[in-house]
């Protein structure tokens, strides 16, 4: 079965006007918005998980952490007035739940929230289950793998004047 890969809906601009200083702080920003998305996932990994090990494709965090900021990025607080919350839909996709929730500032307002729902490798169900049980047992809990594809919805919480 193949994987169908999401592309990012925004992208990062790959020059600008400013002799590379706001790709910098472009890229800085999302690196540390994709760390901070590791940091939940690992917290979630025993607590909402229950699973030993969860497996991410290599690029998966770095394009989240990009739609997330270019997202942000029209909005009136930017990153700091985001509420994420995490999502995880079984391969199945009968089973999904909140995983995390991240308040990128807790001194700001919130004025959008973003839902990301990650969804497991379909491909991972069907390997995991024909594995002995003393197999599932060493890796207390299990693996999850988790999708190239994934889904970004936005809900602002604000009126324009305009509007």
């Amino acid at each position: 079965m193949e994987v169908l890969s999401v592309a990012p809906v925004f992208s990062l601009p790959k020059t600008s006007l400013y002799g590379g200083v706001r790709d910098d702080m472009v890229t800085g920003c999302v690196s540390a918005l994709a760390r901070r998305l590791e940091t939940e996932l690992r917290a979630a990994k025993s607590a909402q998980l229950a699973c030993g090990e969860v497996l991410l494709p290599p690029d998966l965090l770095q394009r989240v952490a990009a739609d997330v900021f270019a997202l942000a990025e029209v909005e009136p607080c930017g990153i700091r007035g985001c509420t994420l919350y995490v999502e995880f839909l079984s391969a199945d996709l009968q089973n999904c739940r909140r995983i995390a929730t991240v308040k990128w500032d807790p001194n700001t307002v919130s004025t959008f929230e973003l839902t990301l729902t990650l969804k497991q490798d379909p491909r991972s169900a069907s390997w995991t289950s024909i594995l002995p049980q003393f197999i599932k047992n060493l890796t207390r809990g299990g693996t999850i793998m988790i999708s190239h594809s994934f889904d970004i919805s936005k809900k602002k919480l604000y009126r324009s004047y305009l509007e």
